[in-house]
């Protein structure tokens, strides 16, 4: 039977891949696995318990929580009864809580814990269609429902009323609504994607043709399951093909549960491996001499075997000999951190620099860089085993279109783009055109199909001299800095470049202890002439062969790290530059105040 659905994709894949660990977590210090068919029996109940409170066919339900098995469950739940699924990153402020649900009209809501009820019950009296909330974890108050209790309930209506059950899920059309995903963007309010069960399955298909996964494969989720990424990737691919995943506790924990779980895959954002990249650097740096010494050898062995593997150019035999060697001293310890049997990463949901995937791709721990959009649910282009260069985005997956229009944004059409904007006909009309979605990114494709991404369009500074700058490439060559967390570029309808930089701290404080630099407080530090002139020394290393005005001229450090709560970030951690703008206006304008002299 042809899958059409997300609930044909879910059932199939028990079916025909049963496992006894189709998903796993971590409680109390031990790990748990559900099985196939387990999975399968809960979802049957909480369907039928969503039905019995009086969840009706076609309803909005919203999730708040972090990536757990629950969630797997609820997704399903409501996808078997027609309903639409709402998904809220659990970093979500009350305010913007609030937002979602009344936009998009929400009858429902399950939350995670007391932590997120108390943002629910907060607003929810300004949400006029929300009914019913139910709590994954069993919370005793008046009107709430638990996980557990619709679960029972259910279990009672699949005994009295089994043929019910069985029928659920067998009406739904491809074309049928499947979830709205609200855009983090970083401007004015979030906008709801609407994608159909075929948007979604249509990118499940075309982009497993990219990759070899089965049931051999294991994968660590941790992303946010609100997060178009991990949902298509991380959840909907992995269960179609076979794989089991396991939830890692917390982003924090990521690191330890790599080296238990043992993950054959992965999806992340470039920030885990940014994090990893500067962390290797930092123990490198802090090494004895010997020790320093053998890493950066090992490193530039790593480069010199990278430039030739890909070129393709023949490896000569003394290469050959340092790389095994630079293995065996250096990239074989780093593999054994992530468990050992990783296959390969897939990066998303920002540009990923060159330098960082072929030090990966060095250590023997591969990062397929992709590209894609929520409203292309979302997989536009993506590196594989048969077609990868770093620096690019890779070529577009099967039953995909790319053209580049004049101006050079990227324009694509196929079966995953979005059904339109939630209620906002107006925005849909503006970035579908004649059946191609106008994506606001720039870039280019060259001879042979590989995507390259330049910049977001909406962010190309416009100096005052009426020259273009996209500012992604430098801060991504700023942020490979060991020292630097995160790098903001501001310049336009200005003179001059000048550069935002949150220092990685815990780097930082190393650097000042080597260094025997003393300091009451983080600023002192950071107004200290060395920290300035190591950072001006990175600063210059950056402007080196770049243009005029392409050059940073100016800089500051910030003595704390952008944050989602101040609104600084998005949920998917991408900085907003006009915010950074406004609530920075007085340091800014002070390394403006002798542009007009």
């Amino acid at each position: 039977m042809a899958v059409e659905t997300l609930v044909d994709l879910f059932t199939t894949a028990v079916r025909e891949h049963p496992r006894a660990d189709m998903f796993a977590f971590k409680r109390d210090g031990e790990w748990h696995r559900i099985s196939s068919d387990e999975t399968l029996a809960a979802v049957r109940e909480l369907s039928e318990g969503l039905a019995s409170v009086g969840l009706k066919e076609g309803e909005h339900v919203a999730i708040l929580s972090q990536n757990r098995l629950d969630w797997i469950l609820a997704d399903q739940a409501i996808l078997r009864l027609k309903g639409v699924v709402v998904t809220l990153y659990p970093t979500l402020l009350p305010s913007q809580v609030e937002f979602i649900l009344c936009d998009s009209e929400a009858s429902a809501i399950f939350v995670e814990d007391e932590q997120q009820l108390e943002k629910v019950e907060s607003v929810r009296a300004r949400c006029p269609k929300l009914r019913t909330i139910i709590s994954f974890e069993s919370i005793h108050r008046a009107g709430i429902y638990s996980l557990q209790q619709l679960r029972e309930l259910g279990l009672v209506q699949l005994e009295r009323h089994p043929e019910e059950a069985d029928a659920r899920g067998r009406g739904i059309e491809p074309t049928d609504l499947a979830t709205l995903i609200y855009t983090s963007g970083t401007t004015g309010d979030p906008k709801g994607v609407m994608l159909s069960h075929r948007n979604i399955v249509s990118n499940v298909i075309n982009g497993l043709k990219a990759f070899d996964l089965g049931p051999s494969d294991r994968c660590l989720s941790f992303l946010p399951l609100s997060h178009v990424l991990e949902r298509t990737a991380g959840y909907y691919i992995m269960v179609h093909s076979g794989v089991g995943i396991a939830f890692a506790e917390s982003i924090e924990t990521v690191a330890e549960n790599m080296g238990e779980v043992r993950p054959t895959v992965m999806i992340s954002v470039p920030r885990l491996y940014e994090k990893i990249y500067s962390r290797v650097l930092a123990l490198a740096v802090a090494g004895s001499a010997i020790k320093r010494g053998i890493f950066f050898w090992a490193k530039a062995t790593g480069e010199a075997w990278v430039k030739q593997k890909l070129a393709p150019a023949r490896i000569s035999p003394f290469l050959a000999a340092k790389k095994s060697l630079a293995d065996r001293l250096v990239f074989r310890k780093l593999r054994m951190k992530t468990g050992g049997r990783l296959r390969f990463f897939i990066s998303g949901g920002a540009p990923l620099a060159k330098e960082i995937a072929e030090f990966f791709y060095a250590a023997g721990m591969v990062i397929y860089e992709g590209y894609g959009l929520t409203e292309t649910s979302p997989v536009i282009a993506v590196n594989n085993a048969k077609a990868f260069r770093p620096g690019t985005v890779g070529p577009p997956i099967s039953g995909v279109e790319v053209e580049i229009a004049q101006d050079g944004e990227i324009l694509t059409r196929s079966p995953s783009v979005m059904m339109g904007y939630w209620k906002r006909p107006e925005d849909t009309a503006e970035v579908l055109i004649d059946g191609w979605l106008h994506t606001g990114d720039i870039g280019q494709l060259s001879e042979d199909g590989f995507l390259q991404i330049t910049d977001r369009k909406k962010d190309i500074i416009v100096t005052a001299g009426g020259k273009n700058v996209a500012p992604q490439p430098i801060e991504n060559e700023i942020k490979l800095s060991r020292y630097v967390t995160e790098a903001c570029l501001i310049g336009d309808k200005r003179k001059y470049i000048v550069a935002l930089l949150v220092p990685n701290f815990e780097s930082l404080d190393e650097y000042a202890a080597r260094n025997e630099l003393r300091f009451e407080e983080r600023r002192e530090l950071l107004n200290s002439s060395p920290i300035q002139g190591l950072f001006q020394h990175l600063i210059d290393k950056v402007n080196q062969n770049r243009p005029s005005y392409e050059q940073v001229k100016y800089f500051r450090l910030l003595d704390h790290e952008f944050s989602q709560e101040e609104n600084e970030l998005t949920p998917s951690m991408k900085v907003k530059r006009r915010v950074i703008q406004a609530r920075y206006a007085e340091i800014l304008e002070e390394m403006y105040a002798g542009e007009e002299g």
